[in-house]
C-alpha cells in the first residue's frame, strides 16, 4: 500500500508538471486553429480523468483503513435491551436518604458514602434529619495519614482513598459537624476538586522525605496550612440551633450516634471463615484488622437481611466492570464474564487474586426491588459514573454484581447479631 502511494504520486506531479508547461503554451496560441494543440487537450483531459480516478481510489482506501481502525477500537459491552431492569427509583422500597451529592474531582467516595449511610441510621434510630460534613472527616483523615507517614518514614502509600470504618474511627476521635457548618470547599461553583490541593501535599512530603526531615508538629501544620487554603479551618466549636457545641460535643448530644455499633465484613478464602481480619488493600492505610470474615452466602444474606428490614448498607468493591454501565443506570454480571450460576465463593475469590476485583469504590444501598426472580439494589453513589443517566446519583444493581464484585459490607452490628457469636 505505501508503494503505490508514492508510485501515483510520482503519476500526479508528471502530470501536473506537464499541464502545467502546456497551459503556458496555450496563452500565445489558438486551440480552435491548431489540430495539434487540441488533441494535446484532449489528451491531458483524459489524463485528469485518470488521476482523477486514481485519487479517489487511494481515498476509498484510506476510508476503508479508517474504519478497520475504528472496528479495532470497539469494547466488550452489554445488549442491554433484553435485560429486565427497574424503571426508575421509584420502584425501589426504600430507606431514608438524603439526594444524592457528587464527589466530583476527589479520591473520596469513602467519605460521602459512609457519610450518607450514618444520616440514614441517625435518621432510622431518631428520626433526625442532619446533612454532615464529608470534608470535616477528610481533612482529619489526611492530618492522620501525615501521622502514620511520619512515623513510618515515609514507606507507606498515601492516596485520596480511604476505607468505611476510617469515618467512624475519625468521629469517635473528632466527632463531627453539619455541612453547613463546614462545607470543605471554596471555589465559587461549590463543586469539590482536590487534585491541585493534593498535589501540593504529596509534593510536600516528598521534599520531607527527601530531606530526611521529620518534625511531626511542623509536617502537619505545613499540611493543615494547605488544606486550610482549599477546604477552609475546621471549626473547634460552632453554633448550632442556638447552642455552642465542639465537634465531640455535637456527635454526643445531637446525633446521638454510637460510631462503636458499626462492624465491617468481608468474604475471602485468603483467612479462616469466622475470624477477624486485615482488609489488605492500599486504602486500609491504618492496617485495621477489625474486619469479620464470613463465607459469601452469609456476606450476601446480611446484605439483603438488612435492606428488607429497613436498614441501609454500605459497600465497597469494583466498579471497573463491563457490566457496569452509567447510561443505563444499572450494573449486572455480563455471560462473557461468567454465568450467574456459577458466581460462588471460588470464582469470586479468583478475581480477587488476579486482582480483575479491586477495591475502588464505596457506595450506599438505599432501595430493594424483585423483578421476576432477580433480586435488585437501589445503589446512591457520588462518582461521576453514576450521574450518566437517566436517573442522576443513582445506580440499580442485580444480586450477582454484589456476589462477584463487591468486596466488604458496614451494617448496624444488630443485623449480625447471630454472626458475631461465631466469631473467635
Amino acid at each position: 500500500m505505501f508503494r503505490k502511494v508514492i508510485d501515483i504520486s510520482y503519476l500526479i506531479f508528471f502530470f501536473f508538471a506537464v499541464l502545467t508547461l502546456q497551459g503556458q503554451d496555450l496563452k500565445y496560441r489558438d486551440v480552435q486553429y491548431d489540430p495539434v494543440l487540441k488533441e494535446m487537450k484532449d489528451a491531458n483531459k483524459a489524463n485528469q480523468d485518470s488521476l482523477d480516478q486514481m485519487t479517489d481510489h487511494i481515498r476509498d482506501e484510506q476510508e476503508i483503513k479508517s474504519e478497520l481502525e475504528k472496528d479495532e477500537r470497539l469494547i466488550l459491552a452489554i445488549d442491554w435491551s433484553n435485560i429486565k431492569k427497574p424503571n426508575s427509583p421509584d420502584d425501589f422500597t426504600q430507606v431514608w436518604h438524603f439526594p444524592p451529592t457528587r464527589q466530583y474531582l476527589t479520591g473520596t467516595c469513602w467519605s460521602f458514602s459512609t457519610t450518607s449511610f450514618l444520616e440514614s441510621e441517625i435518621n432510622r434510630q431518631y428520626g433526625k434529619q442532619i446533612r454532615l460534613s464529608e470534608m470535616f472527616t477528610v481533612y482529619h483523615e489526611y492530618l492522620l495519614k501525615a501521622d502514620q507517614y511520619i512515623d513510618r518514614r515515609g514507606d507507606m502509600f498515601f492516596g485520596q482513598g480511604s476505607e468505611a470504618n476510617a469515618v467512624t474511627r475519625i468521629w469517635k476521635i473528632f466527632g463531627a459537624v453539619p455541612r453547613a457548618i463546614y462545607p470543605g470547599v471554596k471555589s465559587y461553583d461549590g463543586q469539590f476538586d482536590h487534585s491541585t490541593m493534593f498535589t501540593e501535599i504529596k509534593n510536600y512530603l516528598k521534599w520531607i522525605k527527601n530531606q530526611d526531615y521529620w518534625d511531626e508538629e511542623l509536617v502537619k501544620n505545613s499540611i493543615s496550612v494547605i488544606m486550610d487554603r482549599y477546604l477552609g479551618t475546621v471549626p473547634s466549636h460552632f453554633i448550632y440551633d442556638g447552642v455552642e457545641y465542639t465537634p465531640p460535643e455535637f456527635l454526643e448530644e445531637v446525633l446521638w450516634l454510637e460510631v462503636d455499633d458499626y462492624v465491617v465484613l468481608l468474604s475471602t478464602l485468603k483467612h479462616p471463615f469466622y475470624t477477624f481480619c486485615e482488609f489488605e488493600v492500599p486504602d486500609n492505610w491504618w492496617r485495621s484488622a477489625d474486619y469479620y470474615n464470613v463465607p459469601l452466602d452469609q456476606f450476601y444474606k446480611i446484605i439483603q437481611t438488612a435492606i428488607k428490614s429497613g436498614y441501609s448498607v454500605l459497600l465497597g468493591g469494583d466498579v471497573s466492570e463491563p457490566g457496569i454501565e452509567g447510561m443505563e443506570d444499572a450494573a449486572i454480571i455480563p455471560e462473557f464474564d461468567i454465568p450467574r450460576e456459577l458466581i460462588n465463593q471460588a470464582s469470586r475469590e479468583l478475581r480477587m487474586y488476579n486482582e480483575s476485583t479491586a477495591d475502588d469504590h464505596g457506595i450506599h444501598v438505599v432501595g430493594y426491588d424483585k423483578i421476576g426472580k432477580d433480586n435488585w439494589y437501589l445503589i446512591k453513589d457520588s462518582g461521576s459514573g453514576g450521574h450518566k443517566g437517566q436517573f442522576p446519583g443513582y445506580y440499580f444493581y442485580r444480586e450477582d454484581y454484589i456476589k462477584l464484585k463487591m468486596c466488604t459490607v458496614m451494617v448496624h452490628k444488630d443485623i449480625v447479631q447471630k454472626v458475631i457469636k461465631e466469631f473467635r
